[in-house]
């Protein structure tokens, strides 16, 4: 039986992903440099250390093993060091997959799963965002990706590969024995989380004068399992004969840094302080998906639909695994 590869393995949405395979017997080859991941986070298939800029890495990979398609999580996605130092991220996000795509099609790999994100759609002014809103990325990071969709477009008329790119919005929440670990730590529920804790000196909320109901920036909260069951579905969509397609992944709600605050005091017994700071440049008042498409045409059901199960998930994880 054929494998399947998963760069980024290592990472977080990487991690649960081969999780997930595993669970469902499926046989998977980790691909991480490293540089972000965890390799105690590999707990099931082959790890293999490389780098997708590094053509033997990605040629070894290749040759040592059958694979049936490529689940691509290995990005770089801090935002605002995007901003920064745009070279890292064009270079590692485009060419890395550049290569990536290349030592697919020199080896007949047809199918391709891609980790995209909602920063495509840059700063919106309605919500839900459809697939359909127009993509206008206000950083690097959301622009290296939205390059790489436009590659996958060219790539699929012109070459025989088939692919499935997933828009997700704020991956969130832990499964028991993985959870999120960056570093440094850049989301706003781990961030809490660790105030919670004591692991933090203080919190800030960025900026409290947004057009939401209480100031504060609302976001659309995803179960990272929930993200797991998507890439699975949509490499199940295109073996079944299904066309290269986009798709937005959320819940469809919207939740502000204030309500995840009281979420999080709520399931941890935990009076969380906190407070106000300027806004992030180019942060957007309101992100939430229309998710009906990944639905309709996936067969996709979330099951982490309340706020409270996916808080629960992550303090779970934090608390056990907090040194």
């Amino acid at each position: 039986m054929k494998k399947i590869l998963i760069t980024g393995g290592a990472g977080y949405i990487g991690s649960h992903m081969n999780k997930y395979l595993h669970k469902l017997g499926v046989d998977t080859v980790v691909f991480d440099n490293l540089s972000n991941g965890h390799e105690k986070a590999v707990k099931w298939g082959k790890f293999f250390k490389g780098d997708l800029l590094n053509k033997a890495d990605l040629d070894r990979v290749f040759s040592e093993h059958e694979f049936e398609a490529v689940i691509h999580f290995a990005a770089f996605a801090y935002v605002g060091e995007s901003v920064t130092d745009p070279q890292k991220y064009y270079i590692n996000n485009v060419v890395g997959t550049l290569q990536l795509l290349e030592t697919m099609k020199n080896h007949g790999v047809k199918y391709f799963i891609f980790s995209s994100t909602c920063a495509t759609y840059g700063a919106v002014t309605e919500v839900p965002i459809l697939e359909t809103t127009p993509q206008n990325p206000i950083n690097p990071y959301g622009q290296s990706k939205l390059m790489i969709e436009k590659i996958l477009s060219d790539y699929s008329h012109a070459y025989d590969l088939k692919y499935v790119a997933l828009r997700y919005f704020n991956a969130s929440g832990s499964d028991l024995d993985i959870g999120e670990e960056h570093d440094p730590e850049t989301h706003l529920l781990p961030i809490v989380i660790e105030k919670a804790l004591g692991k933090r000196d203080s919190l800030t909320v960025n900026g409290n004068n947004y057009d939401t109901e209480d100031g504060t920036a609302v976001r659309d909260y995803i179960h990272v399992m929930d993200l797991a069951q998507a890439h699975y579905l949509g490499l199940e969509y295109l073996k079944k004969g299904g066309f290269s397609d986009f798709f937005n992944l959320g819940t469809g709600q919207g939740f502000s840094i204030l309500e995840i605050i009281k979420t999080v005091e709520k399931v941890s017994g935990v009076q969380i302080p906190y407070k106000i700071g300027p806004r992030r440049e180019g942060d957007p008042a309101k992100l939430i998906a229309d998710n009906t498409k990944a639905k309709k045409v996936l067969g996709w059901d979330p099951k982490f639909a309340k706020i409270e199960d996916i808080v629960s998930s992550a303090w779970e994880f934090h608390k056990n695994h907090s040194h």
